[in-house]
């Protein structure tokens, strides 16, 4: 590793910046404000619907929109905010949030609606690994970083719940267009903080010319994953178009890492996501994310259909979850990541929420609230919350203060892609069962009553049928974790305790190659 290089690691090792912690609660608000678009709009949906006018066939377009352009541009988001820098990347791309929320909360047609949503995507892309990249060059302390991944695995898992709560109360008790209003003065006191408290490291831009083919692959492939998903919910697997999208993904995806290999400068470094825990952390991170999307829906759905809540109701039932999140984040994984090797922590942790998902399969119409739902959603939680910590934290640490904004960039991009594919797989294997489920037992149910109770039998039958799904694809994310993940033995080079180990362990990752 080059002189310039090694000093710049030793920088803020030696001399933490002295406004970190309050630089951590701007960070940790434009995280809240993404992680809640995710799932506020969920809940605001029909009233929205209702009022625009929007068709049933396109009313999909209001989460996909905003799906399509976060997931396709985070990467060249992370590259922008090394090049800018990541102070003023993080600033932008609030202030674009915050008009595009306004723009949304004032539509009066769908396409302003659309438009407004890929708005909050783009400028979402830009924000989120600016915020990751930030901390993962403020925090160096083993122990500090532990807490403030801690602070933030809790947002990132917990957000989502709470939108679901917060958009309750705004779509219930004042309109659905505060959905969208409600990110304004989150965006401006995150922006207002980070311009006065946020000093951007030393020598942490990447100043190399921008990878443009890098740029149009990457994108136009992860648009096109995203997409062949979202129309294999709506129009079926076997639909030309959805095939059309996922053939084209590939071959999208299949140029873009053979152009990284190639280029000087290029937008994905392959040195981030070949290094071993890295890749084993993006992978296991997306399958967790591909099984809790899917979740949410089912849940959201099971609450207000089945059981009839109120959407306000539905919020606070996701409260459990929540607060096993920000146990398992905040007092299990901060308090051990220093002690044992993250993938104890993420293996286990994936297991104990693939044991939640294992109590959700036995739903049935009449299933106690109490009985099933609380310990089930309280074991995902904590599982999910243990995990998700030093998943954040591993994926950011070691590599290059020039590469951290693209490896940033990866940990969302997991998460977003994970959430596209969780939402559309699950969906269409629900709603297989479903069919399935309402042709076996439609024939024997001859009042309009029992016509409806076959109704909701089907609905349940299909989110338990999804569910099962979910269990598995959560093993499978452990036993990733727990293979591939070999870093960060007590004592070893990932737990940073002075400046040369910073130095050390950026080059032993590098070394590995």
């Amino acid at each position: 590793m080059s002189e310039t290089a090694s000093k710049a690691l030793r920088a803020p090792a030696a001399e933490p910046d002295p406004g970190r912690w309050k630089a951590l609660v701007f960070i940790a608000l434009a995280q809240l404000m993404v992680v809640l678009d995710a799932t506020i709009v969920n809940i605001a949906l029909p009233s929205a619907q209702q009022d625009l006018g929007i068709s049933d066939g396109n009313r999909q377009w209001v989460v996909t929109a905003y799906a399509l352009a976060f997931g396709g541009l985070l990467l060249f988001g992370g590259r922008i905010a090394d090049l800018w820098g990541r102070k003023k990347a993080f600033v932008v791309g609030l202030g674009g949030f915050a008009a595009a929320s306004a723009l949304g909360g004032a539509a009066t047609n769908e396409a302003m609606m659309f438009g407004a949503r890929a708005l909050q995507g783009v400028f979402g892309a830009l924000l989120a690994p600016a915020a990751l990249s930030l901390l993962a060059v403020m925090f160096t302390d083993a122990k500090e970083r532990a807490k403030a991944f801690g602070i933030y695995g809790a947002i990132a898992g917990g957000g989502g719940a709470v939108g679901l709560i917060l958009g309750g109360f705004l779509t219930e008790y004042l309109d659905w267009r505060w959905t969208f209003f409600v990110n304004i003065p989150f965006a401006i006191v995150a922006a207002a903080g980070a311009y006065f408290v946020i000093r951007e490291p030393e020598g942490g831009r990447n100043r190399s010319a921008l990878d443009i083919p890098g740029v149009i692959l990457s994108t136009l492939g992860l648009v096109a994953l995203v997409y062949g998903f979202t129309r294999a919910e709506s129009n079926g697997w076997s639909d030309s178009v959805t095939v059309g999208m996922f053939v084209a993904s590939a071959v999208l995806l299949a140029s873009f890492v053979l152009v990284e290999s190639k280029v000087k400068a290029p937008l994905l470094p392959l040195r981030v996501i070949t290094e071993r825990n890295r890749g084993g952390i993006y992978l296991s991170l997306g399958l967790a994310i591909i099984a809790m999307f899917g979740l949410f829906l089912f849940l959201t759905y099971y609450l207000q259909i089945v059981k009839g809540y109120s959407p306000v109701k539905t919020g606070f039932a996701f409260l459990p979850m929540i607060a096993g999140m920000i146990t398992g984040s905040t007092q299990i994984g901060t308090r051990l990541m220093t002690r044992v090797a993250p993938r104890l922590l993420m293996g286990p942790g994936f297991l104990v929420a693939a044991l939640g998902m294992l109590l959700l399969t036995q739903l049935e119409i009449g299933s106690s609230y109490a009985a099933l739902l609380l310990p089930a959603m309280l074991l995902l939680g904590l599982g999910m919350g243990t995990a998700f910590m030093p998943a954040m934290s591993l994926a950011t640490q070691g590599v290059e203060p020039r590469d951290a904004g693209v490896a940033s960039a990866m940990v969302n991009t997991s998460q977003q892609v994970g959430g596209a594919i969780g939402t559309a797989l699950l969906n269409t294997i629900a709603a297989s069962a479903t069919t399935a489920y309402v042709a076996d037992h439609i024939a024997g149910a001859t009042s309009r009553s029992q016509q409806q109770l076959v109704q909701l039998e089907a609905m349940v039958q299909g989110y338990t049928s999804a569910i099962w799904f979910a269990v598995g694809i959560l093993v499978v994310a452990a036993a990733i974790a727990l293979t591939f993940v070999n870093a960060g033995r007590p004592g070893g080079t990932t737990v940073v305790s002075s400046d040369e180990d910073v130095v050390d362990e950026v080059q032993i990752p590098v070394v590995a190659h």
